[in-house]
């Protein structure tokens, strides 16, 4: 019953975090948002026919509480992902798709590992298209969430828009368009917005089906990814060594430097390799912190968290990327005995940094560069190696700083 109790009450808090409360019935929020959508250049047939009569996704919420990018260590995350299995299904799928990987690479500057890769972690290579366990309408899944007024709710709701404009122009109906509960579109998984700004029809049959089409979907992600400033020929990063007594304060992504600048401070290639290029501009990323795996991003890093924003995200797909071509694993162990705070201690742990003038973000309990930052100064002002990782024990001492 304790255990019962425990889980009910982590769901609640967890809800409250995800969701605001919506302010209407999910009837009269239907009736409602026509006014919204029709100003964005939905028609009222186009509305009446894949709005009226729908009824909300019941598993949305539990859906959204529930992402791992923002509750698991990142080492499992990553490994769950990039599977033996994986890497070999891959290794098949691109062989079977070498001739259409390649065309697409060549035309719009992707790297066809990239792309896979993408394509492996989204749907393990098109596999789960079929399975409606993962993939429904999304109308009705993007309408619950605008409906409960999730975090991202402006996301949300352009995408809603986005969905019915891409039935509106067709040739996918509503109950046609399928994806993600949260709305991603295909074997690639793009969210709406960006299929109606980057669809690409790349089978050249005069439409964009992401679904059915895995030319339509490697397309239309190689255009997104270009549109959002990836470099052709660039690498997403290097893992690297650090020096003992290395200023982690350093290891910011607002400022990228030259690898050359970094080079200069001891940082050097992890197994002797060289870098090609000293002048690429990077910047140090030290996830979990100065005992774990460090790398030199590339700006190609950041492009992956612009196709989503979680860093566990941009990790698993750059080191599938790798396992693809037929690169190793890291070579620094990850630091496995880390305790890690639970959702109401790492809200906590942003209250405190508020309380200590050094955070200004939300307090929502997921942990991301913005906390981590802000952990790192307060760890230097304490003499401590200023690497931002935040643990358990990061917890305890905020909390005594703060005075709570």
């Amino acid at each position: 019953m304790q255990r019962h109790l425990a889980f009910v009450v982590a769901f609640i808090g967890l809800t409250s975090a995800a969701f605001a409360q919506p302010t209407e019935s999910f009837e009269s929020f239907i009736k409602n948002f026509e006014a919204t959508a029709v100003a964005a250049g939905v028609t009222h047939e186009t509305y009446a026919k894949a709005m009226y009569g729908l009824q909300p996704d019941p598993n949305v919420p539990a859906l959204v509480t529930a992402q791992p990018e923002f509750t698991t260590p990142l080492w499992e995350y990553i490994e769950k992902r990039v599977t033996d299995w994986r890497i070999g299904k891959g290794k098949e799928a691109i062989a079977e798709n070498k001739a259409l990987l390649t065309a697409t690479g060549q035309k719009y500057g992707v790297d066809p590992y990239l792309l896979a890769s993408i394509w492996g972690i989204e749907t393990n290579y098109g596999r789960v298209l079929s399975d409606p366990q993962y993939i429904r309408p999304i109308i009705p899944s993007l309408a619950t969430l605008v409906h409960q007024r999730r975090v991202r709710l402006e996301g949300d709701t352009a995408d809603l828009i986005a969905a019915l404009l891409l039935v509106q122009r067709g040739p996918l109906d509503a109950t046609q368009l399928v994806g993600s509960w949260a709305g991603a579109i295909g074997h690639l998984q793009v969210n709406p917005s960006n299929v109606l700004k980057y669809g690409t029809d790349g089978d050249g049959d005069g439409a964009v089906d992401l679904q059915n089409s895995l030319a339509d979907a490697l397309a239309t992600s190689a255009v997104y990814i270009i549109g959002l400033g990836y470099k052709p020929g660039l690498d997403w990063g290097y893992e690297v060594d650090v020096p003992d007594g290395f200023d982690y304060l350093l290891a910011t992504r607002d400022q990228l430097r030259p690898i050359s600048f970094f080079t200069g401070l001891g940082v050097k290639r992890v197994g002797g390799t060289a870098f090609s290029d000293p002048s690429i501009p990077v910047f140090l990323y030290a996830p979990t912190g100065a005992k774990g795996p460090k790398f030199l991003m590339t700006n190609n890093y950041l492009i992956l968290k612009g196709y989503n924003f979680s860093d566990s995200y941009a990790m698993a797909i750059s080191h599938l990327e790798d396992r693809l071509q037929g690169r190793g694993e890291y070579i620094t162990a990850w630091p496995r005995d880390t305790e890690f705070p639970n959702l109401e201690q790492r809200r906590a742990i942003q209250e405190a940094l508020i309380k200590l003038g050094l955070y200004e973000g939300l307090v929502d309990g997921r942990i991301g560069p913005v906390s981590q930052a802000a952990y790192a100064k307060f760890q230097a002002s304490k003499g401590e190696v200023a690497d931002g990782f935040i643990t358990l024990h990061s917890y305890e001492e905020l909390v005594a700083a703060a005075g709570r």
